[in-house]
């Protein structure tokens, strides 16, 4: 029994007591017995039959008590008329009284009965918005699948053409060192692109990652190399900040190679002449949801995740962009410019590697887009730092 309830029984317990001191003390005053109106009232807030039931005949039989006494002479007819009187409307307070509360329980039960239907039905309409965005959703991946499997066939022939023609300018006399090194790298890339193509028309999904325990600056550092000519082309400066006694990463090399490179593209296409874009690695403690996330795919990963942030100076995005930036097919660059598939495919392969993909932004004042990935405690890696 609630404690209001508790406090309305004592109360009604006091008065009716007093009443009967007072019928005992003055029985010719039946004014007195109209008080025993006060402790049925109270009882029916408790909202109780049985208890409503006790009171009002207890409040009866007191009522009655009073002819008990003794009194003048032609006078006992009057003072049965007058109690019965007072029994009567203490009996119709009762049920009254008992009524109304009643009622009020049956409002209380239905209010309270919409509202949990009102839930259900938010419930319901978020669970038929989250069926929209997973069918368009869906929609979208058949149009990429359809999109990929028929551009990977046109650009195959080309690329084997450019290959041939990038390992013929190796062998031409009088390639300096730094020329060979460009070539490879180009090579490497070409051959990168062909292996992408590959899985793309061997299977209707992407090659699943296969990530190991590596070193972050496996990671990272090729991505950086690999971009670091466009960056000094524009004259935006590029630092790659990787401190020491680091955890291992769980990665597959060549997918997050992919992802690393998408992000400093969009960072390189929104940063004006001069600006700056940093890649800053760490590691925290994982939280709970990070934890069991991570370990879904790396059962043996520590209690952390580490995290690459890559941060730009750019002109930011606006928050209805923001909403958008992960879906498919969307992007705020020209036309010819970009696909806007780079943020979309980046998300699926950190989330199959266990990790997640988090975007912030502000207008004027640049963006970072985050990746956590699961951590293995282990030896001290070296800090580098690129610029």
């Amino acid at each position: 029994m609630l404690k209001q309830n508790r406090i309305a029984l004592a109360i009604a317990a006091a008065v009716f007591v007093a009443i009967v001191i007072l019928e005992m003390a003055a029985p010719a005053n039946i004014v007195a017995a109209y008080g025993f109106v006060l402790p049925i009232l109270l009882v029916a807030t408790v909202r109780h039959r049985g208890l409503m039931l006790v009171t009002a005949l207890a409040c009866v039989v007191a009522t009655y008590m009073g002819l008990l006494q003794p009194t003048k002479p032609g006078r006992f007819q009057a003072a049965v008329i007058n109690r019965s009187v007072v029994a009567g409307v203490l009996l119709v307070v009762a049920y009254i009284g008992m009524t109304w509360e009643e009622r009020k329980a049956r409002e209380e039960a239905a209010r309270a009965a919409l509202a949990r239907e009102r839930e259900n039905l938010l419930k319901t309409n978020t669970q038929l918005v989250d069926a929209k965005d997973q069918l368009n959703r869906s929609e979208r991946l058949a149009a990429v699948g359809q999109l990929v499997a028929s551009v990977a066939h046109e650009v195959g022939t080309p690329l084997h053409s450019i290959a041939w023609h990038v390992q013929a300018l190796a062998e031409e006399p009088g390639v300096t060192l730094e020329m060979k090194k460009r070539v490879t790298v180009i090579d490497e890339q070409l051959t990168r692109v062909v292996r992408i193509i590959q899985d793309l028309l061997s299977s209707t999904r992407q090659r699943q990652p296969e990530p190991k325990w590596l070193q972050v600056e496996q990671v990272i550092s090729p991505a950086a190399a690999l971009m670091e000519p466009a960056f000094h082309a524009k004259e935006i400066s590029l630092a790659v900040e990787i401190p020491g006694d680091l955890p291992l990463v769980w990665a597959d090399a060549e997918k997050m190679h992919q992802v690393m490179v998408n992000l400093l593209a969009n960072a390189l296409a929104a940063t004006p002449q001069y600006g700056s874009v940093w890649v800053v690695v760490g590691a925290h403690a994982a939280s709970p949801e990070e934890l069991d996330r991570g370990r879904r795919v790396a059962q043996s990963m520590s209690p952390l995740v580490m995290t690459v942030a890559v941060r730009d100076t750019g002109c930011g995005m606006p928050e209805v962009d923001m909403e958008k930036a992960f879906e498919p097919f969307f992007t705020t660059k020209a036309v010819g410019k970009g696909t806007g598939l780079g943020l979309f495919l980046s998300r699926e392969t950190v989330l199959a590697h266990g990790g997640s993909l988090a975007l912030e932004s502000k207008i004027g004042r640049g963006t970072t887009v985050t990746i956590t990935l699961p951590g293995l405690t282990a030896e001290p890696v070296c800090a580098t730092e690129r610029n």
